[in-house]
């Protein structure tokens, strides 16, 4: 309080005035006088072209022209020499490469069951799990964002505490929960007459299984980011809505979801770009065996970079 009382005082005073006055005089003499280099904003901004070329672009680009290539062998030639005076930089080259044209293309589009099974279970959790976790976290941030729920914080917090939860600890409880012998799952469904179901053991509930693990896991991360847009819709058209005569569909449809667009724009992108990085080596079917997407022993990584 001393403090900001004396700065206050300072800065109320004639000397104050006069010195900042000509501080900024200066300045502004200082910036006409200083020449106009044109391109110059170019340059401040060329840092991250440089970085993204070279670590994004340059990869890309190196990888879709090796696609036209068949491996032969290791090679032992030289790929580049520079000379800079007494010394000689030289670039081997790595491997020889035999152009194949369209064949690996070819051979992947219709030859390759794997890559059909592997677009096939890929499609499938697409189309099941992005409008499965967009219909659910924008249903949880419509109830978390209604007036009469009390306790908010805290059903926040054990919605979004999934997304901290690890690969290997979440992969690993689900495989408990459904497992087809001692899971709790089947243990409650034949508790109520329902039956065990091959939840890890069959194609079908193998994906199934995969859908609600990520969904669980990348619920809460859907349910922030809708709840932040919820709350900047403005209050005042609500009010607009309800003097028209709105119901509470109404609303929602003309009024939450206009405003929304670009934040479900966004969630929609980002859980796509979350499902198609699930990435498996094997196919969870009957004759694969009981190896599943949850399974440590595949080669299978739910990865997410903004999550479904």
């Amino acid at each position: 309080m001393v403090l900001t009382a004396i700065q206050s005082t300072l800065r109320s005073s004639t000397t104050y005035r006069r010195l900042s006055d000509r501080v900024r005089y200066a300045r502004q003499d200082l910036s006409g006088a200083v020449p106009t280099v044109p391109g110059l904003p170019y340059l401040y901004i060329s840092p991250f072209f440089i970085l993204f070329g070279i670590f994004l672009l340059f990869p890309a680009a190196y990888t879709l022209y090796l696609s036209f290539f068949d491996y032969v062998g290791v090679s032992n030639e030289i790929l580049l020499s520079i000379q800079m005076g007494p010394l000689v930089l030289t670039i081997p080259e790595i491997s020889n490469l035999e152009f194949v044209g369209l064949s690996h293309y070819e051979r992947l589009i219709f030859r390759d069951s794997l890559f059909h099974r592997s677009l096939f279970n890929t499609s499938f959790i697409f189309f099941v799990q992005v409008p499965t976790m967009v219909i659910l976290g924008l249903a949880t941030a419509l109830v978390l964002d209604a007036k009469f729920i009390r306790a908010k914080g805290l059903f926040r917090t054990l919605i979004a505490l999934p997304v901290a939860t690890g690969l290997v600890a979440y992969s690993t409880i689900f495989l408990l929960l459904f497992n087809g012998e001692v899971g709790l799952v089947n243990y409650v469904l034949e508790t109520i007459g329902v039956g065990a179901i091959p939840w890890l053991g069959d194609g079908f509930w193998a994906r199934i299984t995969l859908v609600i693990a990520v969904t669980w896991r990348w619920l809460g991360y859907n349910m922030i980011i809708l709840l932040a847009g919820l709350q900047t819709v403005p209050e005042q058209l609500y009010e607009a809505a309800e003097i028209d005569g709105a119901s509470r569909w109404q609303k929602f449809r003309y009024v939450t979801l206009p405003q929304l667009r670009p934040v479900l724009l966004f969630v929609i992108v980002s859980s796509t770009i979350g499902t198609f990085q699930i990435s498996q080596s094997r196919s969870s079917s009957p004759a694969a065996g009981p190896r599943t997407p949850l399974s440590p022993s595949s080669s299978t990584s739910t990865t997410r970079r903004s999550s479904s």
